[in-house]
């Protein structure tokens, strides 16, 4: 029985390599980004918009949230898209970039 576990495993991890895909982040509502004004979306607006960060930090002293969804393919093409948010000390968007691979997200 753990032979027979083993090897399917095994069949699933070759099928992963083959299709030589990947995943990283998690998807956002991109529309949403139009709603972003600089110092005056708060980071509650945000979290409201987009929901928890992917990940956050610090930027030359400033907080910084980051949304983003990256699929990488070794066979097909590679999409990516992020946007990254730096508050100021009023939890207010002080700047933020939006980037995108994603065709249908060149109209934002």
């Amino acid at each position: 029985m753990a032979k027979r576990w083993a090897r399917r495993v095994s069949v699933v991890i070759l099928l992963m390599v083959l299709a030589g895909c990947a995943t990283a982040g998690r998807n956002f509502n991109v529309p949403a980004v139009q709603e972003i004004t600089m110092g005056e979306t708060s980071k509650a607006d945000i979290a409201r918009l987009f929901g928890a960060p992917w990940r956050t930090g610090v930027e030359d002293g400033r907080e910084t949230w980051t949304y983003g969804h990256y699929k990488y393919s070794l066979f097909g093409e590679t999409k990516t898209r992020d946007l990254v948010l730096r508050f100021d000390g009023k939890g207010k968007v002080a700047s933020y970039t939006f980037n995108s691979t994603y065709p249908e997200d060149r109209r934002f």
